[in-house]
């Protein structure tokens, strides 16, 4: 099967990236031929995009139909597997193209024009389908400039509802949890194409779980994003009246803000940003950890982190936002905090902190919910599985 991966940018970007590159090395080690056109490329990813793709075509910043396309014919696809990709010009000469399409969705991209379902002041999550309410009051159409110049950017209402009907017409849609497959139902797409496929990574090195110590480490992984509350995490981290040391592993553009938020709140002392580390780093801070935290304040579509540190028998606390209902059990695997109450979330952290025991069997039970729930060899067979019905499917129209 020769299989073309579309997707907009590569580096250490975030679980979209890990996701694709780790999806196609499976992919190439059961023999078959993995392709990629892609955007942007930070400074290091060129190597690992040659090391697993033997086809690679990067696209431009503007005029890319023709060029897709181009693409397309050299590389001769059995199937197109797009994961983002926002550019509607790529879109288009994908659709146009009589190849067989699958596409990944990570998030909220394709059919939210602020991208990330819930207001960036209020912080509300938006329960709506894409509409004219995005325009106004929602005030969609002004988003962040992540580019140099200003600040802020002009959203079409007109382009998202074309990219909307664009992606209605792929073949099968690929997501991680029932929460996002209700949002694609909500916004209009066809139930029967969607699968629920999770990629929880594994980590080849998880023989023992955590120590527990007396450390009482606590642990965020993830992009420091304003979405992904670490702001919050902080505020919750000030109640808590037991000693404790957090480290804060990731990037983003919310770290400077966070980060003079932790010495307003007298937690220089305790709180450390280590910054971004690769996967297989984080044996090393879960191996002496007490609780992972997932303090996402906007609707995760699922939070692969948490699954992922359940492996080393970590209990986790997460806010109730999004899909993480789905695999966080409130007081089975770790505590489900409602909704941004930061008194709550501290307390929760106070009651792990202190009582270690607990904490190990809630462990245990989330080690053991992931190991039955969640395989990434069984995730690979099933989208092999999924790719070739959508390729018998097509011929047969």
């Amino acid at each position: 099967m020769r299989v073309c991966f579309v997707h907009e940018r590569f580096g250490t970007f975030g679980g979209a990236e890990g996701n694709v590159q780790q999806t196609a090395t499976e992919l190439k080690c059961r023999g078959h031929t993995v392709g990629v056109i892609h955007g942007s490329e930070d400074a290091g990813a060129e190597a690992a995009l040659k090391g697993v793709f033997s086809f690679c075509f990067a696209m431009k910043r503007t005029n890319n139909r023709n060029r897709v396309r181009a693409a397309l014919d050299d590389f001769n696809p059995d199937l197109i597997y797009v994961h983002k990709m926002a550019d509607l010009e790529v879109v288009e000469a994908l659709v146009d193209s009589e190849v067989p399409k699958v596409r990944m969705v990570h998030d909220h991209d394709i059919y939210c024009m602020r991208s990330y379902k819930y207001h960036y002041l209020s912080r509300k999550i938006c329960l709506r389908p894409a509409s004219f309410y995005c325009v106004f009051p929602c005030g969609g159409t002004i988003g962040r400039n992540h580019e140099t110049g200003f600040p802020l950017k002009w959203i079409s209402y007109k382009a998202k509802k074309r990219e909307i009907e664009l992606n209605q017409k792929f073949q099968r849609f690929v997501v991680y949890s029932e929460y996002t497959k209700n949002e694609l139902i909500r916004n209009g797409f066809s139930e029967e194409k969607i699968e629920i496929h999770v990629p929880v990574r594994k980590s080849e090195a998880v023989k023992d779980e955590s120590s527990f110590s007396d450390r009482n480490l606590i642990v965020f992984a993830g992009q420091i994003i304003r979405g992904k509350g670490v702001d919050v995490l902080l505020e919750s981290l000030a109640m808590v009246k037991v000693p404790f040391e957090c480290i804060i592993l990731g990037e983003g553009n919310h770290r400077p803000y966070c980060e003079k938020l932790c010495q307003k709140l007298g937690l220089a002392d305790r709180v450390t940003f280590k910054g971004f580390v690769e996967q297989t780093e984080l044996k090393t801070y879960y191996q002496d950890c007490s609780i992972f935290v997932v303090s996402s304040v906007w609707p995760e579509p699922f939070g692969l982190s948490g699954p992922e540190a359940m492996y080393f028998g970590l209990p986790v606390i997460g806010f109730d936002a999004g899909g993480i209902k789905e695999w966080l059990v409130d007081g089975h695997n770790g505590y489900l905090v409602p909704w941004m109450d930061r008194a709550a979330y501290a307390s929760r952290i106070e009651e792990l902190l202190m009582n270690k025991e607990l904490g190990r069997t809630m462990g245990k039970r989330g080690r053991e919910w992931v190991r039955q729930r969640y395989d990434f060899g069984r995730y690979i067979a099933d989208l092999e599985q999924m790719f070739t019905q959508v390729i018998v499917e097509a011929h047969h129209q």
